[in-house]
């Protein structure tokens, strides 16, 4: 079999074969990237979170590599099953159902395993459907965080949610569409009904939608269904100290850059070279050193 090649086109390197962490589309499989297509035609098996769905992606690409399951339940004979098959010298790709392996979803285990006895693991970037609704819905901010699933209920709960709520940065989550409406309500609770948010419904599917507005409006739209308890849904806590409303437009974009762009200028006339002022600025502010070097 002809080895999968690394980044710059070599082939990838270590003891025994190389485990691939492949991402897979969110949903629209046009989304599947050539060198994804590539790993998963020259692999001799793909370890999958459930084998039915993989199925779908191979056959829809005409690949026809054998696959095994691996996931959240997967026990330890699993894992050292995997790993005999990467020491024997093959390789192995991991997919989940949607998206990157170990973004809240299986793969992290199986990845720090092989790492650890000194193995190759090679990330095939793909969809991401937390920057998928960071670009779509604008509000994240400059920095962000994500949170992954909340934990359902309890003092971790709360502890996560007022985190969130003191956190300047926007925040990702992800959330069962059966538990949209009461994580909508605890962040309104805990950030403020007023803070802006956005629900991200279904993203790169056929019924995609994406509903932003202030938290208090977003909960209650849940409770009345105008946003659906149903699909795949990512939430967005949009930036602002505390209950702070940040209203996500264009005008407030330019008026930070146009502030940041003026500090850039102040620090340069008091003797800073134009390169360091850009980097303090930057550091301070979020917004990326290339788009200050415009200043002046």
């Amino acid at each position: 079999m002809t080895r999968a090649t690394g980044e710059g086109g070599g082939p990838a390197t270590g003891e025994g074969g190389t485990l691939y962490v492949v991402a897979t589309p969110i949903g629209n499989l046009g989304d599947i990237t050539l060198r994804a297509l590539d790993v998963l035609r020259a692999v001799p098996l793909i370890a999958a979170e459930d084998t039915r769905v993989t199925r779908k992606l191979l056959d829809r690409f005409e690949i026809a590599v054998r696959t095994t399951s691996y996931h959240a339940q997967s026990g330890p004979a699993r894992v050292r099953e995997l790993l005999r098959h990467l020491a024997s010298g093959a390789d192995l790709a991991l997919v989940t159902d949607a998206g990157t392996p170990a973004v809240s979803d299986p793969g992290d285990g199986l990845a720090a395993a092989w790492a650890a006895e000194g193995g190759t693991v090679v990330a095939i970037p793909g969809a991401s459907a937390v920057l998928t609704a960071i670009a779509a819905t604008g509000i994240a901010g400059p920095r962000w965080s994500f949170e992954g699933f909340l934990p359902r209920s309890g003092r971790e709960r709360k502890d996560r949610l007022a985190a969130i709520a003191a956190d300047e940065r926007g925040s990702i989550l992800f959330e069962a569409p059966g538990r949209t409406e009461e994580t909508l309500r605890d962040l309104a609770a805990a950030c403020g009904a007023d803070r802006v948010g956005a629900v991200c419904r279904e993203l790169t599917k056929l019924h995609e939608t994406i509903t932003r507005g202030p938290l208090g409006e977003l909960a209650q739209a849940a409770t009345d269904g105008t946003i659906p308890a149903r699909g795949e849904v990512v939430i967005v806590v949009g930036w602002g100290r505390g209950a702070t409303v940040i209203e996500a437009s264009a005008e407030d974009a330019i008026d930070a850059l146009a502030a940041a762009r003026a500090e850039v200028e102040r620090l340069v006339a008091a003797g800073t070279a134009r390169g360091e002022a850009a980097r303090r600025v930057a550091a301070a502010t979020g917004i990326p050193r290339r788009s200050l070097y415009g200043a002046g």
